[in-house]
């Protein structure tokens, strides 16, 4: 398997790009800031769309699927969404290529293929969704409309690393038009929570609710509400966020219903998205210096069977025994994997498979047939049992909801130790360097002082959350009063 990884204490950022690398999940391509996702690494991501897309559906959302240019004049509709993308655009401005007369073989842009109008490359899709919606939406009749897309989207990063910031990545967004407001902070609210459960019940990652300062807020929203969680390191890593846009992308595009009296409306609107980042997420929370960890409820195949033998008559034996022990699992709707090849030792596969995160693995040789049993190894505690066979898809089924736990209780149990409460200045620098993890402090309310803060720390307020209880106070850097701890962190 080569050399080991890089331990975390050692160098937590190399460590992390190591094990993208070598759990083969994913690797830099030939486009500078772009990233391919391997088989494995998509994989984890296609079980992550599929109990997103589930829950979507479950609350009333259709899936469809809008352009991935979009007219610059449309992207300027609504000003301070253009103006929070504009440094990360990638825009589109001629539409051919012609052979190049002075370099034979090669090709030049067409000077006479010049666009009318510029597109851009889609950052997000409010101003190409917003001026869809204009021409669906007349009456309240023709409202709510639920809509998400599964999407690429490009945002033109300097400094990449992956799955947490590429200039291309994957996500889904939704995009949803009501007749009220109230019904629209509602479906916000909804959806930050539906993410939270995601994130939790499925990825093993606890998070914290909350809402982001207006200098943190999505360009264009009126309120963003976020899902924070920890990493191992200490940051924090934005899971998620869902925006109440008010009517300013209504306002922008001129969309308007006319309500059950009659009278003309501007309609209400949201947008929330996910992304690969939740990939990064799931690395850095659960993952050991031995490789990727992964929770049941999302590895791509939960068990891995790993038949040992000598010779070929031992191989028959073991492969037909093991090949009987996938069916009954595979019956029971547990994901399985038997790895029966000849051209790599067992020892090699269980290198392989602790380094790719799967949660059981399970080897069998002709003595474990003989006793009836086969050797379980769980990935999460590293601990080896034997296992009789009777019964053995029970004992999994029961073992994969205890791994699920355990990742999430480990995970929180770490989170919580590194929340802390700070009520000065220097505290606050004291325990941003040597603990890190969330601090929970009063603030004053201002953008000033947030940004003074994040000049002279690097650490910015993550959320407000949902949760914490009013609490009078001074703020640590100005001394003003103050109604309530907010969370601040160094993040990714």
């Amino acid at each position: 398997m080569g050399q080991n990884l890089t331990t975390r204490s050692q160098d937590y950022s190399k460590w992390y790009h190591e094990l993208v690398v070598r759990a083969d999940l994913a690797e830099n391509s030939a486009v500078r800031g772009c990233m391919i996702i391997k088989p494995y690494g998509y994989a984890i991501w296609e079980r992550m769309q599929a109990e997103l897309d589930q829950m979507f559906k479950d609350s009333g959302h259709s899936n469809a699927y809008f352009p991935l240019f979009v007219p610059k004049s449309l992207f300027e509709a609504e000003e301070k969404n253009a103006e929070g993308f504009a440094k990360e655009c990638a825009i589109v401005t001629h539409y051919r290529l012609e052979n190049d007369p002075d370099r034979k073989g090669k090709l030049r842009v067409d000077p006479k293929a010049k666009l009318e109008e510029e597109l851009i490359v889609r950052p997000t899709s409010e101003a190409i969704i917003w001026s869809t919606y204009k021409n669906w939406i007349q009456s309240y009749r023709d409202l709510p409309i639920l809509l998400n897309q599964w999407a690429n989207v490009v945002r033109w990063e300097m400094r990449t690393r992956l799955f947490l910031r590429t200039a291309e990545f994957l996500w889904q967004e939704g995009h949803t038009a009501h007749a009220t407001k109230e019904e629209a902070i509602e479906e916000t609210m909804q959806m930050n929570e539906i993410y939270a459960k995601f994130v939790e019940d499925f990825m093993g990652i606890p998070v914290i609710q909350g809402t982001k300062t207006e200098s943190e807020r999505f360009a264009g929203a009126v309120e963003t509400y976020c899902i924070e969680a920890l990493m191992q390191d200490g940051k924090a890593l934005q899971a998620g966020t869902a925006h109440f846009l008010g009517q300013n992308f209504a306002k922008a595009f001129d969309v308007k219903f006319a309500n059950k009296e009659g009278k003309l409306e501007h309609v209400w609107a949201t947008s929330w998205g996910v992304s690969t980042r939740l990939m990064g997420a799931l690395i850095m929370t659960h993952s050991d210096d031995k490789g990727l960890v992964l929770p049941p409820n999302l590895a791509p195949f939960q068990v891995v069977i790993v038949p040992i033998f000598k010779g070929e008559e031992q191989r028959k034996l073991v492969v037909d025994h093991a090949t009987k022990i996938y069916d009954s699992l595979h019956a029971v709707g547990i994901r399985v994997k038997l790895d029966d090849r000849d051209t790599h030792t067992p020892g090699y596969k269980f290198n392989d498979y602790e380094l790719k995160g799967v949660p059981i693995r399970l080897g069998i040789g002709p003595k474990d047939i003989e006793k009836g049993s086969v050797e379980l190894a769980r990935r999460d505690d590293l601990t080896k049992s034997f296992i009789s066979q009777d019964k053995l898809e029970i004992h999994i089924k029961e073992l994969l909801k205890e791994i699920q736990n355990n990742l999430f209780d480990k995970a929180l149990q770490h989170r919580d130790q590194h929340i802390t409460s700070c009520d000065s200045y220097e505290d606050f620098k004291k325990v941003l360097e040597s603990k890190g993890g969330f601090i929970a402090a009063h603030w004053d309310g201002t953008t000033e002082t947030e940004m003074k803060i994040k000049q002279e720390t690097k650490a910015t307020i993550r959320c407000i959350p949902l949760d914490f209880d009013k609490e009078n106070g001074t703020c640590i850097y100005s001394g003003k009063p103050s109604v309530q701890r907010v969370l601040f962190a160094k993040a990714y």
